[in-house]
C-alpha cells in the first residue's frame, strides 16, 4: 500500500509526506531544524504528534504518488512556513 499522510504537531503546523511501504512507524523527513525552532526545551518533554492517512493506493505508480503528494502539499499549504514544515515546492511569492 502506498500512502500520503499528514503529520500535525502540537503547534498545529503540519507536514505532508508519502510512504511507499505503509510503515506504521514512519513520520516523514521534515527538517529537525525548522521544527526545533518552534518548540522550547520544556515543550519537548511531553508532546503528541498525530499522523493521518489522507490518501492510499495499492496500484498507483511511484510517479503518481509523488504527484499526489505535491497536490496535497499545495492544497493544504503545508509549504507555507506559517502553516507547515514542507519546504518543497517553494511557495510562490
Amino acid at each position: 500500500m502506498k500512502i500520503i499522510y499528514k503529520v500535525t504537531y502540537p503547534n498545529e503546523k503540519i507536514y505532508v509526506g508519502k510512504d511507499l511501504t505503509d510503515s506504521i512507524n514512519y513520520f516523514g523527513s521534515a527538517s529537525d531544524t525548522l521544527i526545533a525552532k518552534d518548540f522550547l526545551r520544556e515543550n519537548r518533554r511531553d508532546f503528541t504528534v498525530k499522523r493521518e492517512i489522507l490518501w492510499e493506493s495499492e496500484s498507483a505508480t511511484d510517479a503518481e504518488v509523488n504527484a499526489k503528494e505535491v497536490e496535497f502539499i499545495i492544497t493544504l499549504r503545508s509549504n507555507d512556513p506559517e502553516i507547515g514544515y514542507n519546504q518543497r515546492p517553494k511557495v510562490k511569492q
